[in-house]
């Protein structure tokens, strides 16, 4: 698994800030767009790419974080490559042992080697887009109750 963490400098971080009111508009554009390609033109280099939408809002995502003088990690990975228990639990934003706790209750598929237990990336990313599913649908459904109720949101 081969990891890119950046700081972001000062300089850049002047021109992210300084893009941010064309960047939402776009953003807004683009997400709402049906296309799954969008086309990105090159000033001065002559040259335009048809690129996959997903990637777009990615380069958007990293660039917020950017802005924000965040530190981010972007993570390379085959879908079926093993991380440690370490790993895995700094990508969920866990603790070590709370992540082994999911894992012994069978929240998430796990093998040992030896006497480490390791998680395939794969199912990883399952379980952090269920557990996402999961957080939506609860938070939309406290939403509709308190519209329902007329608690103000």
């Amino acid at each position: 698994m081969e990891t890119l963490l950046e700081k972001t400098n000062k300089r850049d971080q002047k021109i992210v800030k300084a893009l941010e009111p064309k960047m939402a508009e776009l953003l807004g554009r683009i997400a709402g767009s049906r296309s799954d390609v969008v086309t990105m033109y090159f000033a001065g280099h002559g040259e335009q790419l048809e690129v996959p939408k997903s990637a777009v809002l990615l380069f958007f995502s990293i660039l917020e974080k950017m802005g924000s003088n965040s530190s981010f990690a972007i993570l390379f990975s085959g879908n079926d490559e093993e991380i440690s228990t370490q790993q895995a639990a700094e990508i969920l934003g866990v603790s070590r042992p709370f992540l082994v706790q999911l894992l012994e209750k069978g929240e998430i598929p796990f093998h040992k080697v030896g006497t480490h237990r390791r998680v395939k990336m794969e199912d990883l990313i399952k379980y952090e887009k269920k557990l996402k599913k999961t957080r939506k649908e609860s938070l939309d459904y406290l939403a509709e109750q308190a519209q329902k109720f007329k608690m103000g949101y």
